[in-house]
């Protein structure tokens, strides 16, 4: 599908990084330390301003679990285990098997890291398959909330809070015995950002695995079948490319991935819960700020743009 307007912004809102090109709100994000890499995939802060009783009304959809510090802002979401409200609170997500329902009232300021598929099992936490599509505090997750809270120098720059992250989970590294993921996990991570529309058989077999194998060792780190991960990463990368937060001159190549439009747009409804126009005809402020950010990780991987580059949609 080929983005032929504008996708919709909200006026409401201004973002302390900035705007892209289309006029959506940007963050400050990264790559992380090399040291970190095996680990981390990215590190963000989001700083947004708002009139005071605006209720921002959207949505996440989030292809790996996050660390997420939510300094500022009145929060809902609708997770598996149900609604969930939080304010000035340290967070686990779980990955995303689809939308997520999620809304903000008032100002308000994110910070937080992207954990690569399979770094949770290296460091002896939480299993990917029982978190899906849930949050959880960080205190249940054997971390401290209060000392993920205390990290930020409210007059820090947002570097400043990406090196206290950094800092932070070095020490919990460390501490858990600083095992690296499986190779075959990361491996995979790396096929669904350059060819998510390779089949689960021809990836086992490029890699000399047996098919069994692979499948066990995905839905361990990911959470859900890989047939199921290739196909959320084909809907996030035509997501992105609506919201104006990827490559145009990949646009052709995204939507070769399906078969024609009816199966584009029956595939995005069911993991977006709206079609393709209607996702471009309304804001979606988190949304794309959560793309960006993992659209900014994809490009870097697959080497179309270096790290600290300018990103095509600035």
């Amino acid at each position: 599908m080929s983005r032929n307007s504008r996708p919709a912004i909200d006026r409401s809102i201004a973002s302390a990084a900035g705007m892209s090109r289309d006029g959506q709100p940007l963050s400050y994000n990264r790559a992380p330390a090399a040291d970190l890499a095996p680990w981390i995939g990215r590190l963000y802060v989001t700083v947004v301003e708002m009139p005071d009783d605006y209720l921002l009304d959207c949505g996440l959809f989030n292809d790996t679990p996050f660390i997420r510090i939510q300094l500022r802002g009145q929060w809902t979401a609708d997770t598996a285990d149900g609604r969930l409200h939080s304010e000035g609170d340290a967070l686990f997500f779980g990955p995303h098997t689809r939308r997520m329902p999620v809304s903000v009232r008032g100002s308000f300021t994110s910070v937080g890291l992207t954990l690569r598929p399979g770094a949770c099992h290296a460091l002896r936490g939480p299993g990917a398959r029982d978190h899906l599509d849930r949050i959880c505090p960080l205190d249940d997750m054997g971390l401290s909330s209060r000392r993920w809270l205390d990290l930020f120098d409210p007059d820090g720059t947002p570097e400043d809070w990406c090196r206290a992250m950094e800092d932070e989970m070095r020490q919990i590294i460390a501490g858990r015995g600083g095992e690296i993921p499986e190779l075959l996990t990361a491996r995979f991570e790396a096929e669904a950002f350059v060819d998510p529309s390779i089949t689960v058989t021809r990836f086992a077999r490029e890699m000399g695995v047996e098919q069994r194998r692979l499948e066990r060792c995905v839905r361990r780190d990911f959470g859900m079948p890989p047939k199921q991960v290739l196909r959320r990463a084909r809907a996030l990368d035509m997501a992105s490319h609506l919201r104006g937060v990827a490559d145009h001159d990949e646009a052709e190549a995204l939507s070769l991935r399906y078969y024609d439009q009816s199966h584009l747009i029956r595939e995005f409804t069911d993991l977006f819960g709206m079609s393709p126009r209607q996702f471009v005809a309304r804001p979606q402020p988190l949304m794309t700020l959560a793309l960006e950010t993992r659209q900014s990780r994809r490009l870097e991987m697959i080497e179309r743009i270096q790290p600290g580059q300018i990103r095509p949609w600035q």
